[in-house]
């Protein structure tokens, strides 16, 4: 029996294992293809680890058997190790970078795609054994991982599969649903004016406090200038002097901006 509780698969052509990579070694195809066929098994068995629902199985089987593959053709029988015990981490090497790689929609670290994969596994096993979703308390005490863990690799998740903004809200049931690029918001005309803000405030500072004033109950608090004239005590006449002289300044530095 091997580490992983399945028999040995003995070769099909009757030679030993050290006989077919030293075949291997020297190029012979046919003894390759025995050593693949023995140890294909294993390799599967290694990528039903990662199979957690959005990964196709047969997908990551390829993946194992490209690591199973590598393993071959790079293990060295006089060194004395079991082929099994340097397979093992090269095919699993390569199914993390699988995921690392390709598996992600977003970049995500390595020890929190290892989280991810770890916990999905644990909550899979508990909502077999509750009937239920378990709660990330129930899943932090099942595994070891904080709370904190629990809830940073649930978010962390939503990374694996992008949406497309042509798609519409799946839970909605509808045919001819808006897209999500249509429920986005539109352009905000007035964004420009932030960076008019920002190129006219030192000349905004530079008048006359009164003038500002008038300049923020008009465009701010939209008065009118009789409605300044009154707050201020002043004339409307003298209202739409001030503010006329104020406005030409602002202008200028604006008319220079955008030159």
């Amino acid at each position: 029996m091997s580490a992983f509780g399945a028999p040995a698969w003995p070769s099909s052509n009757g030679s030993d294992e050290g006989e077919l990579f030293c075949r291997c070694g020297d190029g012979d195809s046919d003894a390759r293809e025995e050593l693949v066929h023995r140890y294909l098994p294993l390799a599967r068995r290694l990528a039903r680890r990662y199979a957690h629902g959005r990964e196709p199985f047969e997908d990551l089987s390829q993946v194992a058997g490209v690591g199973l593959v590598k393993a071959i053709d790079r293990f060295d029988p006089e060194v004395g190790m079991s082929f099994s015990a340097y397979a093992i981490p090269t095919i699993l090497g390569e199914l993390k970078r699988h995921f690392r790689d390709a598996g992600w929609a977003l970049h995500v670290p390595q020890r929190v795609q290892t989280r991810v994969l770890q916990l999905e596994r644990a909550t899979d096993e508990l909502r077999r054994q509750l009937g239920r979703s378990p709660s990330p308390a129930e899943v932090s005490e099942a595994t070891g991982a904080s709370v904190a863990d629990v809830l940073e690799a649930a978010e962390a998740s939503s990374a694996l599969e992008a949406v497309s903004l042509e798609s519409g809200p799946a839970f909605t049931g509808e045919d001819g649903g808006d897209s999500y690029r249509e429920r986005l918001g539109s352009d905000d005309e007035h964004y420009e004016l932030i960076e008019y803000e920002a190129s006219l405030e030192p000349v905004l500072k530079a008048l006359p406090p009164r003038e500002r004033l008038i300049l923020h109950l008009r465009f701010d608090n939209d008065l009118t200038q009789f409605e300044i004239g009154q707050l201020l005590g002043i004339s409307q006449m003298h209202v739409s002097r001030l503010l006329r002289r104020a406005l030409a300044r602002l202008r200028t530095v604006a008319e220079t901006e955008k030159a």
